[in-house]
Order: structure tokens, then sequence, then C-alpha cells
């Protein structure tokens, strides 16, 4: 497969996951044939409420609400806002795939909480269509949590990590 293919496919999918979030849809499956024997089959789904909820559980509970009428408090350091996606060191994910923490089964993950990383060092790896896409880390930093569990699956903008 062409690099220029390749990247045809990655728009084609980041285009599907659009196509699902604008028309509240909750999957959506597409067979593009590029010849007799190549296709390109892509199934994009959303993850229900029920998974969305397992992920976050691990989330603090939120703080009682201020008085009517006064400021919301801003998050003490350390502390998550109550979107992961809204956090300032969010990692989030660039396509609709299955997460991995390690490049294989048994082996030690490629980050845990605490782990001090470098701009473009790999953070996981995200499998869609049978590609293994390594997800470098968008600046460097600490791992201060870990969103997603290991063979998860994720849709595209979902927070994966934060790195402080």
């Amino acid at each position: 497969m062409t690099k220029n293919r390749n990247d045809a496919d990655v728009a084609f999918i980041r285009a599907l996951a659009e196509l699902l979030q604008e028309n509240d849809l909750a999957e959506l499956s597409v067979k593009r044939k590029y010849g007799e024997n190549d296709s390109l089959n892509v199934r994009v789904a959303r993850q229900s409420a029920a998974a969305m909820v397992q992920t976050f559980a691990a989330a603090p509970a939120p703080a009682a609400s201020p008085a009517p009428g006064a400021p919301a408090p801003a998050p003490a350091r350390g502390e998550l806002p109550s979107d992961p996606a809204q956090h300032p060191g969010a990692v989030t994910s660039p396509m609709v795939g299955t997460a991995y923490l390690a490049a294989e089964p048994g082996a030690a993950p490629f980050v845990s909480i605490g782990t001090q990383v470098s701009e473009g060092e790999t953070l996981m790896i995200i499998e869609a269509m049978k590609t293994m896409n390594h997800i470098p880390a968008p600046r460097a930093g600490t791992v201060r949590r870990i969103l997603i569990s290991d063979g998860s699956p994720v849709e595209f903008g979902a927070p994966l990590m934060i790195i402080e």
C-alpha cells in the first residue's frame, strides 16, 4: 500500500468518524473497492454510555456545588476537570481503533503513571484496520493519568492520558 493511499484511507476514516458524530449515529460500516481483489472495509462505532462510565469511573468524585451565582472554583493543581478531554495536558486519540499500552501481550507498557516522557516518545499503539499506529507524546512531561485500559476501544478525539 502506498503512502498516499494510506493517507487517503486515514482521511476517509476521519471523515466517517465526523459523520458519525455530526449525525449522532451509533455505528457506520462502509466497504470501499479499489480493484477486483483490493478493498477497504471500515466499521466506525461509538463507545456506549455504559463503557464511558466504566472508562472514567476512576475519576475523583466532584466536590459539592458552589452556592448559586458564585463562580465555580478552579481545579486545584493535579485535579482533573470534570471532562478529561478538557484538561490542558490531555492526549487525545487521533483515530478510531483499539488501544494497546504495550508492544505485545505480556510486555512492559510503553509508559506508566509517573513516567517522564519526551516529545515524540511512543505512549501506546492504536490498532486500526489491522495496522499498528504508534501514538507519540505531543510534548515532554510526566504521565499523570492513563484514562484507558489495555485492549480497550477508543474513538477519534477520546482522551487517552494526561501529560503535565
